[in-house]
């Protein structure tokens, strides 16, 4: 739900491409760099993509999340990023008050955070590139941002409108940050597939979308949904008291509701 909006002014070479895995589209974007390395990582990172998506799928009968789901391996027995994954889930449901959970219907799902965790640790992975000044790593609306494009611009990211398709509620900008990330939870474009934890249930708020920015996307795809969960009022309190984090709420009435330091992101 959200749109890398670019400016090639003075800008250096970039590496452009686009993959299809875990069930949307990944679009990456490296500046700077030579060519052939950046290249190079680019195949790494894409590769690491689709291995995740063999590991976590919850689609997957053979992955290793549904053999784990149904007790026919232990954690320990899973390749490492299984318990690196888990262990960040747990400290996501434990800063966030069970509001975000990695268990749907009875079982263990953390589809919830492994795409934002995959995406900053490919990102990162690509702006480790002797010569790369910046990156922008787009996962299915998801955005983690880090350096700058070069010239004089930084990254700027749109976010769409969830009442107005096409149109864009803001403008995310990355001034004078060498981190920073972007991530939606809502309605518009996947219905209601986000649950309450405390029903099992598709989570009824007041809410279409909630937008949060912060340096990681591992930690900011997570708090999106777990605001969402929770209400515009009861959200935006908590994200308020997060540190290094801002946030935009749009409610099913049309009413837009931000954190106190979101405007210094605009732009």
């Amino acid at each position: 739900m959200a749109d890398q909006v670019t400016d090639s002014a003075e800008a250096p070479a970039a590496v452009r491409h686009a993959e299809e895995t875990m069930g949307t589209v990944f679009s990456f974007d490296v500046r700077g760099g030579e060519p052939h390395a950046v290249r190079a990582a680019l195949d790494e990172a894409v590769t690491g993509l689709h291995r995740v998506d063999a590991v976590f799928s919850t689609y997957r009968e053979d992955s290793q999340i549904s053999r784990l789901r149904r007790g026919e391996v232990t954690v320990e027995e899973c390749d490492p990023e299984v318990a690196e994954v888990l262990e960040l889930a747990a400290e996501a449901e434990r800063l966030s008050d069970g509001w975000f959970s990695t268990s749907y219907r009875g079982s263990l799902d953390p589809t919830g955070i492994v795409k934002g965790w995959a995406v900053e640790r490919a990102a990162r992975r690509l702006a480790d590139v002797p010569g790369v000044c910046g990156v922008s790593l787009n996962g299915g609306g998801d955005v983690q941002l880090l350096g700058t494009p070069g010239g004089q611009r930084p990254w700027r990211v749109g976010v769409s409108d969830p009442l107005r398709p096409g149109g864009l509620a803001a403008v995310i900008s990355a001034a004078g940050a060498d981190e920073l990330s972007v991530a939606t939870s809502g309605t518009a474009e996947r219905g209601d597939h986000i649950v309450d934890p405390r029903t099992g249930r598709s989570a009824v708020t007041d809410l279409v979308a909630v937008t949060v920015v912060g340096p990681r996307l591992t930690w900011v795809d997570c708090w999106a949904t777990a605001a969402f969960a929770m209400g515009s009022r009861e959200g935006l309190a908590w994200l308020e008291s997060l540190p290094d984090v801002e946030a935009l709420l749009i409610t099913a009435g049309d009413e837009v509701r931000c954190t106190g330091g979101l405007a210094a992101r605009l732009g």
